[in-house]
């Protein structure tokens, strides 16, 4: 599978990065270059990277994550992943990484209501 991203504005100095597809060695540049694309066409406080449809993310599009968080922060964006796929989040809690990018919740649990606890 081929990785396609789409880029919308959410607000005057917030955007929104949606990679979909596989996220791997032969494409993970991609993900660094949309956010240097973002960061040099104007002033922008946040940029989300919306996860929800990645399928498969290896070691390499890890690393190209943290590259575009690192880029983002010498421009003092701050750069969050949201809506994480369940893979994605698995992979972001493996590599300790989930803190660096926002805590987030996998896509679809992040409204989800707590278990019930029965008490004699």
């Amino acid at each position: 599978m081929t990785l396609s991203i789409m880029t919308s504005t959410l607000a005057d100095d917030v955007v929104e990065v949606s990679p979909s597809g596989e996220i791997d060695v032969e494409n993970a540049y991609e993900i660094r270059e949309a956010v240097a694309t973002q960061l040099g066409a104007g002033k922008l406080v946040r940029i989300e990277l919306n996860l929800q449809n990645v399928t498969f993310i290896d070691s390499v599009g890890i690393s190209a994550l943290v590259a575009a968080f690192q880029l983002a922060q010498v421009s003092e964006v701050k750069l969050i992943v949201t809506r994480p796929s369940r893979f994605a989040h698995r992979q972001l809690w493996v590599t300790g990484l989930l803190g660096l990018f926002g805590n987030p919740q996998p896509y679809g649990e992040a409204g989800a209501a707590q278990p019930a606890v029965s008490g004699a």
